[in-house]
Parts: C-alpha cells; sequence; structure tokens
C-alpha cells in the first residue's frame, strides 16, 4: 500500500463497474465526495434529503465529467420510513453496493426531535446511518472488498455516550449532542468491522475524520431553528472560515478510506497533520473512549431497539418497531 502521507486523488483506481451511494452528497464534503468517485468510473447514488438540491448536485457532477454515471434519491436520515423507502428502491435498482459512505450530518440549533422522537443529533447523524447500513447491507454482502465509511470528527474525542439520556432531554447542549453523535459514529464503524469479521462477512468498515472544513453545517437556519445561531454556533462556525480547509480537501480522508488498496476494516483514517486538522489522511489512533467494547455493543444493541433494524449475518437482537413519543418537535433531516 502506497505511503498515505503522499496519497491523492490521482492515487484512485478505476472504479468502473462498482456502485456507490454517498449521503449528504448535495454539498460539501458529500458532494465532493461523490464528483471524485464518479470521475473515475463508479456509478454514484447521491442520497439527498432535497430532491432538488440532490437534482442540482447530479448536474453539477454531470457538467464537469459528462461520462459521470450518477442519479440522485431522496433520503432523509431524521425519519426511518425515508431511510426505508430509499433502501428498499436502491436494493431494487442496484444488484449491489460496493461502497456506502455515511457522510450526512447536522450541527447546531435549539433541541429538536426526529420524525421518529429521537434527539435531533443523535438520530440524524447516528440512528438514521445504523438503519440505513443495516437496510443496505444484503446489498453489500454480495459484492466482496464493500466497504462502509462512515464519516466521524475529532470532536468525538469530547463525546459522552449517556445511556441514561441519549436524547438530551436532562440537559442540552448543541456541542455536546454534536460531540455525542460523532463518538456514536466512530464506535458504530469499530463495532460493525469487530462484527463483520466475527460473522465472516466480506465487508470492511472504516471511520474517516475529514478534519476542519469549511462547510455549511453550522448555517443559521432560522426557518428551521426559530431563531438567530447562538455564541458557541457563531464560534464554531468562525472556527471553520478561519481554520478549516476546503471540501475538495476535506475529502481526502473518506476517499481513501473508501478507495485504499490493503486497508482491512476497522482502521480510523483523519489527516496527518498536527491534532487531524488537516493534511494527507493517514491511519490514526481513536479517541481511547471510542475503543470500550462493552460500551459499543451495549450502543449497537440500543440502537437496533430503536431503529428496529437488525443486521443480516451478524449477531445483534430481533428488530423491533421503534416507539415515536408523542407531542415532539419534527425537523427536516440532511
Amino acid at each position: 500500500m502506497r505511503d498515505s502521507r503522499t496519497w491523492s486523488k490521482d492515487d484512485i483506481g478505476d472504479l468502473r463497474g462498482q456502485t456507490v451511494v454517498v449521503t449528504g452528497a448535495s454539498t460539501g464534503i458529500g458532494l465532493e465526495t461523490a464528483r471524485c468517485l464518479a470521475v473515475h468510473g463508479a456509478r454514484v447514488v447521491l442520497a439527498c434529503r432535497d430532491p432538488d438540491r440532490g437534482q442540482g448536485a447530479a448536474r453539477q457532477i454531470t457538467a464537469v465529467y459528462r461520462r459521470a454515471d450518477v442519479c440522485a434519491e431522496v433520503l432523509d436520515l431524521a425519519d426511518l420510513a425515508s431511510v426505508h423507502r430509499f433502501a428498499d428502491r436502491v436494493l431494487q435498482r442496484h444488484a449491489g453496493i460496493d461502497i456506502l459512505v455515511n457522510n450526512a450530518g447536522i450541527a447546531g440549533g435549539p433541541h429538536r426531535r426526529t420524525a421518529d422522537g429521537f434527539e435531533a443529533h443523535f438520530g440524524t447523524n447516528h440512528l438514521g446511518h445504523f438503519a440505513l447500513t443495516g437496510l443496505l447491507l444484503p446489498a453489500m454482502r454480495t459484492r466482496p472488498g464493500a466497504r462502509v465509511v462512515t464519516l466521524t470528527s475529532s470532536v468525538a474525542a469530547q463525546g459522552r455516550i449517556d445511556f441514561a439520556d441519549l436524547n438530551s432531554e436532562r440537559q442540552y447542549r448543541f456541542v455536546a449532542a454534536y460531540a455525542r453523535s460523532k463518538l456514536a459514529n466512530l464506535m458504530f464503524a469499530i463495532e460493525l468491522d469487530r462484527r463483520a469479521k466475527e460473522a465472516a462477512l466480506p465487508l470492511a468498515s472504516i471511520a474517516a475524520n475529514p478534519g476542519i472544513v469549511k462547510t455549511g453545517l453550522l448555517r443559521s437556519k432560522r426557518d428551521r431553528w426559530g431563531r438567530r445561531s447562538r455564541p458557541a454556533e457563531m464560534a464554531v462556525a468562525a472556527i471553520q472560515r478561519l481554520f478549516g480547509q476546503p471540501p475538495g480537501d476535506g475529502c481526502l480522508a473518506p476517499l481513501y478510506a473508501a478507495t485504499a488498496p490493503g486497508l482491512r476494516g476497522g482502521e480510523y483514517i483523519a489527516p496527518g497533520g498536527q491534532g487531524h486538522k488537516r493534511g494527507a489522511p493517514a491511519p490514526a489512533r481513536p479517541p481511547l473512549r471510542a475503543l470500550d467494547p462493552g460500551a459499543a455493543r451495549r450502543l449497537w444493541e440500543i440502537s437496533a431497539d430503536l431503529t428496529g433494524v437488525s443486521y443480516p449475518g451478524s449477531r445483534s437482537t430481533p428488530p423491533i418497531t421503534a416507539a415515536a413519543p408523542g407531542d415532539v418537535d419534527v425537523i427536516p433531516g440532511t
């Protein structure tokens, strides 16, 4: 395997014949990841909440690379019914999936709930992707060497999985809620790989940290939030503007995780620069709190219960119907 310290997009091989799903592909890291994979020959499904923005992203890609094989599909990760509909369409239209990039995410805003009653960050960033991956797993099992790439963040090191308050009902701070969701993403990626190896599934699960990236993740959405950005949100957005790299560089870690030969699964790929803020992608050591196997197993079982999604070929609990609390604030997904 080539030294990752010198790895670039030019090192991506020929992806013709491979099918890729990228969530949150209408903008930012997701769009750049999808564009690059399409340019290298992959058939790319752009999974986007907004159908118009999804179609616009597809046009952007084909405008640059006319032979690109891309299509946009509606996916709202904050609504498990939408996740099921998306998975059904993909399974019907594509014989197999070689790469799934769990990229989409939300950040900021007041305490909100998803359509199924979960705290917005945890429900969208983690539970939505947990359900999606499980539902698409049959299509990946038919493709030896398939990969699931789940994006996390350096802020995962500050996260804490409070199993008694996963919905942040006792106390809500957006930074803590976001960090929890990113820690859950990382723990999911590691636990998925462990379970895949235990079940002898031909699948590699890899976590990717893009570093600090200039994205629109924290743009104030008055129509959704009902208020202006708070100081903490503005501070994080300022850090992104001042120190962030463009999405075209932020996509390097997920691209490396998705395509670099020699990865066996279970790796954590992050920018190789100081503090994993920027730089060429390289394998790194995950935060210690992401390596607790007992907590990872507990998170997995709770996620299976909450979403009603079990993983074929893995030792997880039987699926049950996720109960949605009444009188909740419903938010759009990502």
